[in-house]
């Protein structure tokens, strides 16, 4: 099982693009199965305690989005829609250009929560999409608890902003579960 379980993670760091080369893809691989963030990634987290969560506390994950991204997600994903992929078919739409899938830029709300301490499981998201994102743009995932629902389940405000620009409004519901240990 173990083994599925790696090759499945591998597979999918290398859809979403996380890694060039053979000695790359298994250090980076390495990485994120030990939990360790990858250094173009930035991460705010107000509460590293999962017992003292509450409202107020909040997490933030930045990122850029590049190139290889877009083209990973939409292998992964199956959405080739010309608008992401083709720069002269994209230079004739009302963006004037390529721009990245919405979905891919609402993952970094996931991403963001993912660095809650304990296990986050999304109970619900909600996207409201404002503005595009060119590749190469620098954006920054922000989340904050606004409800205790009770029983570890939390609301939160889910944004993704580019330069102080709202790109992705949301809300969330998360069940934020103690981790697993090795007992």
């Amino acid at each position: 099982m173990f083994n599925s379980v790696v090759a499945a993670n591998r597979a999918a760091f290398a859809a979403f693009g996380v890694a060039q080369s053979d000695d790359d893809r298994v250090d980076t691989v390495d990485r994120i199965e030990a939990n360790e963030d990858l250094p173009e990634w930035h991460v705010e987290l107000t509460e590293h305690d999962q017992s003292r969560l509450g409202v107020g506390d909040s997490v933030e994950f930045t990122k850029t989005i590049s190139d290889q991204d877009v083209q990973s997600f939409a292998a992964a994903s199956g959405d080739t829609n010309p608008l992401h992929l083709d720069d002269d078919f994209a230079s004739k739409t009302r963006f004037r250009g390529r721009i990245a899938h919405g979905t891919l830029v609402g993952g970094l709300i996931s991403a963001a929560l993912a660095r809650l301490p304990g296990l986050t499981i999304y109970l619900s998201q909600d996207l409201e999409f404002h503005n595009p994102v060119r590749l190469g743009d620098r954006l920054t995932a922000e989340c904050e608890i606004v409800e205790d629902l009770g029983d570890d389940q939390y609301r939160l405000t889910t944004r993704v902003v580019d330069d102080g620009n709202t790109i992705i409004d949301g809300e969330a519901v998360v069940l934020v579960d103690e981790l697993p240990t090795d007992d």
